[in-house]
């Protein structure tokens, strides 16, 4: 169970993450963020950030076998980098629609997925 709640809360903390690091680049099409300068940019992004870290924290000494989960700190950090593609990759093409994934994405996600089989192998 512990483990499904690290997925979880890893889930909602990239999706924080990607809005805070790639989210400001739509606030043109939107009125009243279409006049930010970078300062206020950056503070609404660091606002952002903190639901990140408030969720990653607790996803990370959940699942963490130091505190009884049931992932070493490889795993974490692999299993946080494959789902930050995944969050990343749906943003992507959801809120960017003049990117595309193609096959090289693919390519890489693959390969991506083979590190994490390899982390895990005992």
């Amino acid at each position: 169970m512990k483990g499904l709640y690290t997925i979880g809360l890893l889930i909602l903390s990239n999706t924080f993450m990607t809005l805070a690091w790639y989210g400001h680049l739509r606030f043109k099409d939107l009125p009243f963020f279409k006049n930010l300068g970078l300062l206020s940019t950056i503070f609404i992004s660091w606002g952002i950030a903190l639901f990140e870290y408030m969720l990653m924290v607790p996803a990370n000494k959940i699942g963490s076998k130091i505190n009884g989960g049931p992932f070493d700190i490889w795993q974490l950090k692999i299993i946080q980098e494959t789902i930050s593609i995944l969050v990343f990759i749906a943003f992507t093409l959801i809120f960017f629609k003049t990117d595309q994934l193609r096959l090289n994405h693919i390519i890489g996600f693959l390969f991506l997925i083979a590190a994490v089989f390899f982390f895990f192998k005992k």
